[in-house]
């Protein structure tokens, strides 16, 4: 049957949607940890390197014995050059290697020149994590619509399925339970009815009842009418 199939499909594309609709949200979500993640990996590795390297540079200040805060400061140099991520890192990387023996012979302009660099290379890194920060917002939120979206399709295709099953399914159930109900009481003359919205299938179904039901009643009304004779009039 014709209604039977749209049945069918209707309530699996309900399913349909709704499953396509989980499978984005927890695909957002797993795109939306890698990137948080990638931040940290990136640029939080930068701005612990960078702020050792200013510890070590603060330390060395009054001290005669720098060795070991420069070996400090040349190991979180070289972790900050194995990480590069962004395009200035690699120009601020290079002006700190250039002054950074001068800075940590006492060289008041090196030093000077070392602190700043240190900074722009923390502030590459900030500004990078806020960047993508920003993209990691700008997925979620257009993920949170797409879900709203796909939620209010459901919904409104949702009310569509129920009003169609209403009209064509529950209402004709109904007018074929009345009409049961009707026998059963002994009104024999109830009939299905129904108008232009019936469906082919539904009209077919109510066509094949009222067969059924005249087929049962008419031979009571023809045995009903047996007992009558007509008496002919002698002719003259």
């Amino acid at each position: 049957m014709r209604l039977a199939h749209a049945v069918r499909l209707g309530a699996w594309m309900m399913v349909g949607l709704n499953l396509l609709m989980a499978l984005a949200a927890v695909g957002i979500f797993m795109r939306m940890a890698p990137a948080i993640a990638i931040i940290i990996e990136r640029n939080e590795r930068s701005l612990q390197a960078s702020e050792d390297m200013i510890a070590a540079l603060a330390l060395a200040e009054g001290v005669e014995n720098r060795q070991d805060l420069r070996l400090q400061f040349q190991a979180a140099l070289l972790r900050a050059s194995q990480n590069i991520t962004e395009v200035n890192e690699g120009a601020a990387l290079d002006r700190i290697k250039a002054v950074s023996g001068d800075a940590f012979l006492g060289d008041p302009g090196a030093r000077q020149q070392l602190v700043s660099a240190l900074v722009w290379l923390g502030q590459i890194n900030r500004e990078a994590m806020v960047r993508a920060d920003r993209n990691a917002q700008q997925l979620g939120y257009a993920g949170a619509w797409g879900i709203v979206f796909m939620a209010a399709s459901a919904f409104f295709m949702g009310l569509i399925f129920i009003h169609t099953l209403g009209r064509r399914v529950v209402r004709p159930l109904e007018e074929i339970h009345a009409v049961i109900l009707a026998q059963r009481q002994g009104d024999t003359r109830r009939r299905c009815s129904g108008g232009e919205e019936l469906s082919r299938d539904m009209r077919e179904v109510f066509s094949g009842i009222n067969e059924m039901l005249d087929q049962i009643h008419v031979p009571t009304l023809s045995h009903g009418g047996q007992g009558h004779k007509v008496v002919e009039q002698p002719k003259r």
